[in-house]
């Protein structure tokens, strides 16, 4: 018996596969027939690489006690025929979790200890970092080893209370929320501050990451949790306990951590199965679990749609034994038909976006690059028709003009030289305000207003005023840009007219985008530097370790911005130097043609039929492109071009050539 989620999940990652298939033969048809440049090829294979690691992050996030691992356990991990997550009674998982395949790593638990928290720094900086984690190889092929193994994820120690405030499960300014004491004074703490599964699950083997991540003090402990891991997944199962309700802390984590995130929110009102009552009717048992799913809707003030009552442990148990009956019972199949007709047509459609993106260019650029081929052809065989008969006078009188057209054409090098210099200095200027020194001196300037006030109490207004200061840098890049198409466009224009090139700008780097990145930084950071973290802030370790983890995402956002804006460029300078080329070969052919014609008169024919051979072939590669174009965006025909294949023919003698191409964007 196969979850609805893991089926459609399955039929998900075929279509990747499937359209990565399609695009691998994309790609290694423009390169067996050098039809696309440099930049290109390398965008193709980014995309590619994107089809091939495409990643879909569910977070599961709970207080202990929710039964959230039992969730796990029984969306994913029901065919290992036990549960593979440790979920007994009490508190199980204390450390985040991230379970996630890398086939080039044997199947290992990877534990980061907890003390790593006082060296400052961040959970990114420490997965570069192997030594620093303890690893556990892990049996797949015995569920009793794999399960015993998993449970050092429950370990915990006992630490002074000094080393716990250090390690942000001790707060004074907020006492109702610390752990208890024992006989010495001690605080029981994680063992670990965060765990790596790589496990060989087929789910998983496709692309899924679960994050596990338990109770509010290690959502407010790590907070890199709360600005990183969180944000970043596609969608958010919060378990509260039917029994329980909404209580004090679970309202904590969903108004501090998950109720202003911009994602897939699902609420899940586990343990159904305990509101069973023998002296109750089931449509008594039926009324009381929906009066507390529209309860807990109107507490957290979303649609009941998104309130999911269910049994995990039933469920569970129904999908171990194969029992239908009890699986519907346990509603858990309602929360995976929402899972996956909610989320996974939306990350369909987003990879299908970018794919089609990716077909639409690479069909412009071949187009107009066997365009301008195909013309050059056509005023060849022009040439080659116009000299049947004639005697060899003429043919020196071509050959004399060949040259005399090669040499005007060369007079452009100046004026590309020319346009490279400004094109350089122009981008030049614009990467400046994307480069990391720039950003690390915003974020300095933002730590240093953020020290000058007593006890960092305006961490809020430093931290926006950098990131105002930030999307100004992203703005002024826009308006470079736009400035550099300005003067590219101009110079196109002139290079086509006066030297017969068929330059056309690329589609702009969409840096606005950036923009969106940083604006959902600066929400998830705004909610965290409040009064309740000006104590932590003030703290130098504390402070440090948001210092890394900020610069680290920042970074991320302007080198992104950086490389679209370089590859922007090169793609706009590779078609001058490609064109250039292809002009330059064109002239000497034409030359050494008619140089063949002037030593033998045979040569004449055999030289026009290999120009009508060469247009041909280029005839098929437009076609074959636009029909593996075609295949990758699943429609009957062609979305992009218009492309009318009968009016690619060569012009018959004596005629002028027609128009090589026609296309217009859809």
């Amino acid at each position: 018996m196969k979850p609805t989620f893991a089926s459609k999940f399955d039929a998900l990652s075929g279509w990747r596969a499937s359209l990565g298939r399609r695009l691998a033969e994309l790609a290694r048809y423009l390169a067996d027939h050098d039809l696309v440049d440099d930049p290109a090829r390398q965008a193709l294979a980014a995309l590619a690489q994107r089809l091939a690691n495409e990643k879909l992050v569910v977070a599961f996030v709970a207080e202990f006690s929710r039964g959230k691992s039992e969730l796990i356990n029984a969306i994913f991990f029901a065919d290992a025929g036990k549960r593979v997550l440790p979920a007994t009674p009490g508190r199980t998982t204390m450390c985040p979790v991230e379970l996630a395949y890398d086939p080039e790593e044997a199947p290992t638990l990877s534990l980061l200890p907890i003390t790593t928290r006082l060296d400052g720094l961040s959970l990114s900086e420490l997965r570069a970092q192997p030594r620093a984690w303890t690893h556990i190889a892990l049996n797949v092929k015995s569920s009793d080893e794999l399960s015993q193994a998993l449970t050092e994820v429950t370990r915990t120690r006992w630490v002074p209370q000094a080393q716990a405030r250090a390690l942000g499960f001790w707060d004074e300014a907020h006492p109702e929320d610390n752990p208890p004491l024992d006989g010495e004074g001690r605080v029981e703490v994680p063992q670990w501050r965060h765990a790596l599964i790589n496990y060989p699950h087929p789910l998983l083997r496709q692309g899924l990451v679960v994050l596990d991540t338990p109770g509010l003090n290690a959502i407010g402990a790590e907070p890199e949790l709360t600005l990183g891991l969180l944000p970043s997944a596609h969608a958010t199962v919060f378990i509260l306990g039917a029994d329980t309700g909404v209580t004090k802390s679970d309202m904590a984590i969903w108004r501090d951590h998950l109720g202003t995130h911009q994602l897939a929110r699902f609420v899940v009102l586990n343990k159904i199965d305990a509101l069973i009552d023998p002296l109750a009717t089931p449509d008594q048992v039926a009324a009381q679990i929906e009066s507390q799913r529209q309860a807990t809707a109107r507490t957290l003030d979303i649609a009941p749609s998104r309130v999911f009552p269910l049994s995990a442990r039933q469920a569970l148990a129904a999908r171990v034994a194969d029992d239908t009956t009890m699986l519907a019972t346990s509603r858990l199949l309602e929360l995976e038909d929402a899972l996956s007709s909610q989320l996974l047509p939306q990350r369909r459609e987003v990879l299908q976006n970018a794919v089609d993106d990716a077909a639409q260019q690479v069909e412009t650029q071949v187009a107009r690059r066997l365009g301008d081929a195909r013309r050059q052809l056509a005023e060849q065989m022009l040439e080659l028709r116009g000299i049947r008969g004639k005697s060899s006078a003429k043919v020196r009188l071509m050959i004399q003009r060949v040259v005399e057209e090669t040499a005007e054409f060369e007079r452009c090098t100046t004026r590309l030289q020319a346009l490279r210099a400004v094109h350089g200095r122009m981008l030049k200027d614009t990467l400046v305000g994307l480069s990391s020194d720039r950003l690390r001196e915003e974020v300095e300037r933002m730590q240093a207003e953020m020290h000058a006030s007593l006890l960092n109490l305006g961490a809020k207004k430093a931290f926006i005023g950098m990131c105002v200061r930030l999307r100004a840098l992203l703005d002024a890049a826009l308006g470079h840009v736009d400035e550099i198409r300005e003067m590219l466009c101009a110079s196109f224009g002139k290079l086509n007219a006066e030297f017969g090139f068929a330059l056309a700008l690329p589609k702009g780097p969409e840096l606005a985008r950036f923009g969106d990145e940083l604006t959902l930084i600066q929400h998830n950071y705004v909610q965290y530097l409040g009064l309740t973290q000006a104590l932590r802030l003030s703290q130098p370790k504390f402070m440090e370790q948001f210092r890394r983890m900020l610069v680290s995402k920042l970074r991320v956002v302007f080198e992104n911005a950086s490389g679209e804006l370089e590859l922007w460029s090169k793609a706009a300078s590779a078609q001058v130097d490609s064109q250039l080329r292809e002009r330059r070969r064109s002239f000497r052919r034409r030359h050494e043609a008619l140089e063949r014609i002037q030593n033998a008169a045979g040569e004449l024919e055999q030289r026009i039929g290999e120009v009508e051979t060469q247009d041909q072939r280029l005839h098929q590669y437009l076609a074959r492109v636009i029909e593996l174009s075609a295949a990758l965006r699943e429609d009957d025909g062609p979305r992009g071009l218009d492309i009318d294949l009968l009016t690619l023919d060569l012009p018959p003698s004596d005629e002028p050539a027609p128009m090589l191409l026609r296309h217009a964007q859809a």
